[in-house]
């Protein structure tokens, strides 16, 4: 840990133990100590009657492509098991490709993320979504019933996965 970081962590340690804030605090120090993009996997998944399964965001309101940030030791296929299973409630897919990595460091307004987008087949949900504030809803749109408009810039991540593309890499 750098000199900077030790005393930029020792001055925000106390706050963190006495406030009630402490959560914005922690997240104001972690932005400072870890300015590094975070990996995510995100599917652009299908049935296998052609349907495409879209999250609606609770922060946003708005219709995603499931998936998440990776934790700590987790492999990409792993967390994108675990993310179909606690957002969308999928217990069963089958990855096809890597459509892309999205790198753009505009797409999330949260944090500077790089995110690895996989087409993949999968079974219809098979339960509800694990937190209900952060999933609203899972849905299962045909070509013609999808939204135009996604969270986090995700309408190119959709569009190219509908395509026979070669892999993007931003």
């Amino acid at each position: 840990m750098s000199a900077r970081s030790s005393t930029l962590f020792s001055r925000i340690l106390p706050s963190l133990l006495h406030s009630k804030n402490a959560i914005t605090i922690l997240h104001e120090a972690a932005r400072h100590l870890l300015r590094r993009p975070v990996v995510g996997v995100a599917a652009a998944a299908r049935t296998r009657d052609g349907r495409w399964l879209l999250i609606r965001r609770g922060d946003t309101g708005t219709w995603a492509l499931p998936g998440g940030t990776l934790e700590w030791g987790e492999t990409l296929a792993v967390g994108l098991e675990r993310e179909m299973l606690e957002e969308a409630g999928v217990t069963s897919l089958e990855v096809e490709r890597v459509v892309g990595v999205y790198s753009r460091p505009d797409r999330d307004p949260r944090f500077h993320a790089v995110t690895i987008v996989v087409r993949c087949t999968v079974a219809e949900p098979a339960q509800p979504p694990k937190n209900s504030m952060e999933i609203q809803e899972v849905g299962l749109f045909a070509e013609n019933e999808l939204p135009t408009a996604l969270a986090m810039g995700m309408e190119d991540m959709l569009r190219d996965a509908r395509k026979d593309l070669p892999t993007v890499f931003e």
